[in-house]
């Protein structure tokens, strides 16, 4: 990675990524790819016809920089960026809450 090609994001790590869009909050599920994590974050949706919620998760492949060290269960803010693979489109920027293994 081109060092004059990074910048400084507001949350304190050095991406060559730009952060943009929406930003969320999840568990991750997986770590077994290299520089990805799986997380999984869960909404409720609007069930009109039994005039009712039902519960639903949506899960992403997030790129994980070198500096954070993240781990199964921990929970983490996710912030949407270009897309960097076929899969990769948002990047992990803070480990919130430490799963403490």
């Amino acid at each position: 990675m081109n060092k004059s090609l990074t910048q400084k994001t507001d949350y304190g790590i050095e991406t060559e990524y730009s952060l943009r869009g929406n930003e969320f909050t999840g568990t991750v599920v997986s770590t077994k790819m290299q520089k990805s994590a799986t997380v999984r974050w869960e909404h409720a949706k609007d069930v009109q016809k039994y005039e009712r919620k039902e519960r639903r998760n949506t899960k992403i492949t997030s790129h994980v920089p070198e500096e954070l060290g993240v781990k199964e269960g921990d929970k983490v803010r996710v912030v949407e960026t270009r897309p960097i693979s076929k899969t990769k489109s948002s990047m992990i920027v803070e480990i919130i809450e430490s799963n403490g293994e």
